[in-house]
């Protein structure tokens, strides 16, 4: 296993945890707050930003192969 903190792989799993807080949050939230639309706004496009972190990171670890 790859013991550097910082590499992609590492990264990769701490987006993942991070996008499924945000995940589980959002839906507290919704559930709690229904009023609190900006708030849950703020965190959908926290999301939004993680997924295409994770996205990139993916493709950069892995890439697609050519057609």
């Amino acid at each position: 296993m790859d013991t550097n903190l910082h590499s992609p792989p590492r990264q990769l799993i701490e987006l993942r945890i991070e996008h499924a807080d945000l995940d589980d949050l959002i839906d507290r939230t919704g559930a709690d707050l229904p009023k609190d639309d900006l708030s849950i706004q703020r965190l959908k496009k926290r999301r939004l930003l993680l997924r295409d972190r994770i996205a990139r990171l993916e493709a950069e670890i892995d890439p697609p192969q050519p057609a």
